[in-house]
C-alpha cells in the first residue's frame, strides 16, 4: 500500500470520517493520528517485525493498525467503541492478519486471547495510541496481570510519559515512576506535537517504551505493602518521610517504631520521598513489613 493511500493522512482521515458520519466522543479521549512518519517511528521504537505479534488498544479508524499489519505477523486490536467496528472492517479489509475485538481492554480475558490468537509462540508486544484519561489503569493492568508480553510501546500524554520514566530527585518522580519501573525499564523515545492529531488535544504527547523485566529490580517481601509505603511516601510531596509514614501507618506503627526503622536501615527520616531510589524504598518496606508481621 502506498503512503498516499495510507489512513494516517489528514485527507484520508477526513474522507473516512465523512463517509461514516463519525463524530468524536470526548468521553473516550478519541484523537486520531494523521502523520505516517510518526506511526512508522512508533513501530520502529517498538521493534515490530514479521516475527512479532502485536496487541493494539484503541485502533480508532485503523491508522496505527494498518502500519502494524504491514510490519507484524499478527495484530489483535481491542476497540471499545462499537461505532468504529464497521469503519475498521472497511479500512483494514486488505489485511488478513488483523483480528478486531469490540471490547474494553480492562475487561478482557487474556488467557482466552492467548489461547485463541497467540499459539505460534512468537513474542507479543503491545503498541497503542492510548486515551489520556485511562493511560495509567491500562498500563498497570497489563503489567500486574503478568502477561507474557515482552514490551509495551505507547503514545501517551507527554507529562505522564515523563513521570513514568523519571529518575529520583526530579519533580516528575513519584509513586507512578516506581510502580512502572518495578515491572519495566522505561524510556521516553520521542515527543509528538499535538498538531499531528485530529482533533488536536490540548497538550503534546510522547512515545514511551516499556521493556518488560524478567524479574523486578529489587527484592520485596510483600508487593502490596511495598507499593502502599511508596504511595504513602509521596502523599504530601513537601512533607518528610517521617511525617508521611507516621501519618499513613499510625494504626499499625508508632512514631518510635517508624523512627527505629529509619535508624536500622540507615535512611534519614527528614528526607523527602522524591530523594529515595527504588532500592531504598524496598529496604524500608521490607523492614516495616517484617516488623508488623512479627508484632501482629
Amino acid at each position: 500500500m502506498s503512503e498516499q493511500k495510507a489512513i494516517a493522512t489528514p485527507k484520508r482521515t477526513r474522507e473516512i470520517l465523512k463517509k461514516y458520519g463519525f463524530s468524536f466522543k470526548k468521553s473516550l479521549g478519541q484523537n486520531f493520528l494523521i502523520d505516517i512518519n510518526i506511526l512508522k517511528n512508533i513501530i520502529h521504537n517498538a521493534g515490530i517485525t514479521k516475527e512479532i505479534n502485536a496487541i493494539e488498544i484503541g485502533p480508532g479508524i485503523g491508522a496505527l493498525t494498518e502500519q502494524l499489519a504491514i510490519a507484524a505477523n499478527k495484530v489483535v486490536a481491542f476497540e471499545i467503541d462499537g461505532r468504529l467496528v464497521p469503519i475498521l472492517e472497511d479500512t483494514l479489509q486488505a489485511y488478513d492478519n488483523v483480528k478486531l475485538i469490540n471490547q474494553d481492554i480492562l475487561k478482557a480475558d487474556f488467557e482466552e486471547v492467548w489461547d485463541r490468537y497467540f499459539q505460534d509462540d512468537k513474542p507479543v508486544k503491545v503498541v497503542a495510541n492510548l486515551p489520556y484519561y485511562i493511560t495509567t489503569p491500562i498500563l498497570m493492568q497489563l503489567l500486574m496481570a503478568n502477561l507474557p508480553i515482552s514490551s509495551i510501546t505507547v503514545m501517551i500524554q507527554k507529562e505522564v510519559a515523563e513521570r513514568m520514566a523519571a529518575a529520583e530527585n526530579t519533580k516528575e518522580y513519584g509513586s507512578l515512576s516506581i510502580a512502572i519501573q518495578y515491572y519495566t525499564e522505561a524510556k521516553v523515545k520521542m515527543v509528538v506535537p499535538k498538531t499531528v492529531f485530529m482533533p488536536q488535544p490540548r497538550v503534546d504527547s510522547a512515545v514511551l517504551h516499556l521493556e518488560k523485566r524478567t524479574t523486578p529490580p529489587v527484592d520485596v517481601e510483600d508487593e502490596k505493602f511495598f507499593f502502599q509505603l511508596v504511595q504513602a511516601s509521596f502523599q504530601q510531596r513537601r512533607k518528610t518521610l517521617r511525617n508521611n509514614l507516621s501519618r499513613h501507618f499510625k494504626d499499625i506503627l508508632s512514631k518510635d517504631q517508624i523512627e527505629e526503622g529509619f535508624d536500622r536501615v540507615g535512611i534519614d527520616g527528614t528526607r523527602r520521598g522524591e530523594s529515595l531510589n527504588i532500592q531504598e524504598f524496598a529496604t524500608l518496606a521490607n523492614y516495616y513489613e517484617q516488623y508488623v508481621k512479627e508484632t501482629s
